[in-house]
């Protein structure tokens, strides 16, 4: 297997990935890399929905607990420490599989997407960073570049500035720039699978996983936060769940504000999740109701579609015996 293979699998948050991802590594061979933004980083665990060691059934899990909450986090740290797992993966002849709801970190890599820039223009990043506004910020990300505009969030107000930077400094829109790097030939034999549901199933699903949240400890853990000196303008604390609850905990709404915009907001996020992921090209819809929820069927399904890609793969089961039967991925 010498091709640089790559297994993504992504989809709304809440929809499920965390349990099929692992029954598709064991099935394949392959390890785990989490695209995920908040489970990079240490002491964020229940808000994050974390997999913890003895949930990873034996599965390698990389970019996981890697960073301190007081540490910045973004794409081009992402894209690097994604590519240098891919070869440690590779180098044990396993498959890297990419796990996690991110779409731009996920765009990043399967595109190898180059984030060389000039020099940052540190006068003009402040005076952006002094308006307290995020959605005045928002707005003039609108005028230079509407599509940008469009999927950044007016509270990512690091992407928005690097925007309206980039817009600056090139006289190119950076989705212009963005379309062009997506363009380009991906250095993978990839599948790109997105698992989805119905909307209302998702987000039932996404009301329930919140209350187990709260009920597991999320306050506690932002309160553990919040003593170590973490503040709301932190990159780990503009999390879901995080951001609501920290503004709980420092006086500004009430409990039952904090929980409801933490539903709310996850739904809105799901919901930007799946407009993403229809914007992207070459990806294999997976929708968990065609299959009655059945994950056998489903993780069959899946690789039948990579052996349709040129795959290459050892399936792994084990027999009622206890014995491994390998059989080689790309024979039917």
């Amino acid at each position: 297997m010498n091709q640089k293979q790559l297994i993504i699998l992504t989809g709304p948050t809440a929809v499920g990935k965390t349990n099929l991802s692992i029954r598709l590594a064991k099935r394949i061979g392959g390890e785990i890399i989490s695209a995920d933004s908040m489970q990079v980083y240490r002491g964020l665990d229940i808000g994050s929905a974390k997999i913890m060691p003895d949930q990873m059934d034996g599965v390698r899990h990389h970019l996981i607990d890697v960073l301190d909450p007081q540490e910045s986090f973004d794409v081009t740290m992402f894209q690097h420490l994604a590519k240098d797992a891919i070869q440690d993966i590779r180098k044990r002849g396993h498959i890297p599989i990419l796990v996690g709801g991110t779409g731009f970190y996920i765009q990043s890599v399967v595109y190898d997407i180059d984030f060389t820039q000039q020099d940052p223009d540190e006068e003009y990043r402040r005076m952006l960073a002094r308006e307290q506004d995020p959605y005045r910020l928002h707005e003039m990300l609108k005028q230079v570049d509407p599509d940008a505009a469009a999927k950044i969030h007016p509270n990512n107000i690091r992407r928005t500035i690097r925007a309206l930077e980039f817009w600056r400094q090139t006289g190119e829109r950076i989705s212009q720039h963005n379309q062009k790097e997506r363009e380009k030939e991906s250095p993978y034999l990839f599948c790109y699978f997105v698992l989805t549901q119905d909307r209302a199933k998702i987000y039932e699903k996404i009301d329930l996983r919140v209350d187990q949240m709260l009920e597991d400890g999320l306050e506690g853990e932002v309160r553990s936060l919040k003593t170590l000196g973490l503040t709301p303008d932190m990159t780990s604390m503009k999390g879901l769940g995080y951001a609501e609850m920290l503004r709980y905990l420092s006086g500004d709404i009430p409990y039952e504000e904090a929980v409801r915009l933490i539903k709310r907001n996850t739904r809105h996020f799901a919901k930007r999740q799946l407009t993403w992921f229809r914007r992207e090209k070459d990806v294999i819809w997976m929708d968990k109701d065609d299959y009655d929820g059945d994950e056998e069927k489903i993780l069959d399904a899946m690789l039948r579609r990579m052996q349709e890609k040129g795959i290459q793969y050892y399936d792994v089961r084990q027999t009622d015996d206890g014995r491994n039967l390998q059989t080689d991925g790309d024979q039917s």
